[in-house]
């Protein structure tokens, strides 16, 4: 159940992204931001995580797996796919609007995390994951379409930009499953995240301007969309991921938008329709079916993949 909690946690925390950005300084650009953010927080993910796993390691009894190039692609993988979900996602709510792009890259994930699983490991997801992943994507699919989005239609480009940014998750997902399937340790897993995003990030350092920074709550928006949603938020993500399969990891974190969008009423005044209340209810109802069935080991155990 702690698992369940850690990556449900790691949803809240990701759908405060919004609201700290609505916040902010009028005067910044969904780029710059994420530039910053992602430099921030992944270098403070890998400082923190990486003096974790050492700490661990001098501990642990049975010593760690060798990094090979299997390891090292899918902590490269990990890395880059951290870096490029905000470029997509964003080009997606150029195209789209926030709220179908967000019912695209977030509706998405789970489905694409499952199939990603069952192409790996060859194990077909379960019945309650089938089950509470419906439930949780058509309530978002209600939230976003009762939520008032004023697009006159999917622009092709914007719908692919989005579902990059579903697929970019589902491969994070997948790539840390796997490596904790081959024994590397989670804050070992997760620093190598947080690095190889601040890497890929800094390149766009030049390119952004971040003058923003000097205000006050343009410092402390960078900070919180940092420390709170990158180095907390998928260290969380990754501890639970232990003791659930990444299908179901990626269904829980369906609770992003749930939180988003309760934070948008209670902190920003914005209106919900009874069409996106009735999305916030079936969401919460999947995601609830979903945490209370998995409360037992991870169900199905994925098989090793050798390699």
């Amino acid at each position: 159940m702690l698992h369940i909690l850690a990556v449900l946690a790691a949803a809240v925390l990701f759908g405060t992204t919004g609201t700290s950005q609505a916040l902010g300084p009028d005067w910044t650009t969904p780029l710059a931001v994420g530039v910053a953010r992602l430099v921030v927080g992944g270098t403070i993910l890998a400082a923190i995580a990486f003096a974790l796993s050492a700490r661990r390691a001098r501990s642990a009894v049975a010593p760690r797996p060798r990094l090979t190039r299997r390891p090292l692609a899918l902590m490269a993988a990990t890395g880059v796919a951290l870096a490029v979900y905000q470029p997509l996602f964003f080009l997606g709510t150029e195209r789209n609007g926030v709220a179908v792009s967000t019912v695209i890259a977030l509706g998405s994930a789970p489905v694409i995390a499952g199939l990603l699983e069952w192409a790996l490991t060859r194990t077909l997801p379960s019945t309650l994951w089938l089950t509470a992943t419906g439930s949780a994507t058509l309530g978002v699919v209600l939230l976003g379409a009762g939520g008032g989005a004023e697009s006159g239609g999917a622009d092709p480009v914007g719908v692919l930009g989005a579902i990059g940014a579903g697929a970019s998750f589902a491969v994070i997902a997948n790539a840390q499953r796997r490596l904790l399937d081959d024994g590397w340790d989670p804050f070992a897993v997760v620093g190598a995240m947080g690095a190889g995003a601040a890497v890929v990030a800094s390149v766009a350092l030049p390119f952004v301007d971040l003058a923003w920074l000097a205000e006050p709550t343009g410092a402390a928006m960078a900070i919180w969309l940092g420390v709170a949603t990158i180095a907390v938020a998928y260290a969380l993500f990754t501890w639970g991921l232990q003791g659930l399969t990444a299908a179901t990891a990626a269904t829980l974190t369906l609770g992003e938008p749930l939180t988003a969008a309760l934070l948008g009423v209670t902190v920003l005044g914005e209106q919900l329709s009874p069409l996106a209340i009735g999305g916030l209810i079936v969401l919460g109802a999947g995601l609830a079916s979903l945490a209370w069935g998995s409360r037992r080991s991870r169900d199905p155990q994925p098989y090793a993949v050798e390699g």
